[in-house]
């Protein structure tokens, strides 16, 4: 069994589109695949077909129903926005003990694969004291890192990496997914990072055809 764990240089810059086409590629090819989102905010049960969880599911070949989302996705917050503002105007907590053990036993029990998908950026914080940072450096599974071409993107992902590299965090592989109405190329942006990311970089196109995902899939 292999474990990914899914993360970005921010949000809305791709995770679960990246995740989903990941499911479906391997799906294709025969391979048991599992995901997981544990934390979600922006979360409405009425628009559950869109949430993250629910595109997942959907790319599982699952149905969308509340069983199917609290399986995936246990922590669910109605704001979008960070895992402790949201957590705060709920009046809840995100418990970071759990979360650890959730993922855990999602990592001792999957099949072939099973990708983990974070919230928001890997600096996103999830409480008072901990950030998807910490939420990651806890499990020894290689991350994929998912960027866009929107402007400011160079330094969000430079940045992004080098706090990963300073925990020792094995990246796989970083995507470049195109962003969409972007005043930067995908071809430009992709240009400028190989100068100075030694990990492996897979461009992705908006709306990518079914085989964009072959070469992430083979780094993997």
């Amino acid at each position: 069994m292999s474990a990914i764990f899914v993360t970005a240089t921010g949000t809305d810059v791709g995770k679960t589109f990246v995740t989903a086409g990941l499911i479906r590629h391997w799906r294709a090819a025969g391979r048991q695949v599992d995901a997981i989102k544990p934390v979600m905010t922006g979360f409405d049960m009425s628009e559950a077909e869109g949430s993250d969880a629910g595109v997942l599911l959907k790319a599982l070949g699952r149905p969308v129903a509340l069983d199917g989302i609290e399986r995936i996705s246990p922590w669910r917050y109605a704001a979008p926005l960070s895992p402790d503002i949201a957590t705060r105007r709920e009046g809840r907590t995100l418990p970071y003990d759990k979360l650890i053990e959730f993922t855990r036993r999602a990592i001792a029990t999957a099949g072939d694969t099973l990708l983990i998908e974070g919230v928001g950026g890997a600096m996103v914080p999830l409480d008072d004291r901990h950030t998807v940072l910490d939420w990651m450096a806890v499990f020894d599974v290689p991350l994929l890192v998912v960027t866009g071409t929107y402007l400011g993107t160079l330094s969000h992902t430079l940045t992004c990496l080098d706090v990963l590299g300073r925990r020792k965090l094995s990246i796989k592989a970083l995507v470049v997914n195109e962003s969409p109405n972007s005043s930067v190329t995908l071809d430009d942006t992709v240009t400028t990072l190989k100068h100075f990311v030694s990990a492996p970089i897979v461009p992705l196109r908006w709306r990518p055809n079914a085989t964009a995902y072959k070469p992430i899939a083979e780094l993997l």
